[in-house]
């Protein structure tokens, strides 16, 4: 019926989508990590040098990080699909 080179491929290629899915979780975490570092950087420079605007960077400064951490975890959720299914 199935000899054992097909059964080791299937096996094989159900191993390199499971790696694939965490390797891309892994990068999804990492990229929304260094995105939400870079706009908290940015963030601090602009308050340090216009104080009266704290406010407004500051609230620009959380949306766009719910956006980042938004797509973030979407990212993962579809390697975990793709992991689990």
């Amino acid at each position: 019926m199935f000899t054992l080179g097909t059964i080791l491929l299937v096996i094989e290629s159900i191993a390199i989508s499971h790696a694939t899915a965490g390797f891309g979780a892994a990068l999804a975490a990492f990229a929304a990590a260094f995105g939400i570092g870079k706009i908290g950087i940015s963030a601090m420079e602009s308050i340090a040098r216009q104080p009266e605007a704290a406010g407004d960077i500051r609230s620009n400064m959380i949306v766009a990080a719910a956006l980042i951490e938004g797509v973030a975890f979407f990212a993962i959720v579809v390697c975990f699909l793709i992991l689990f299914v």
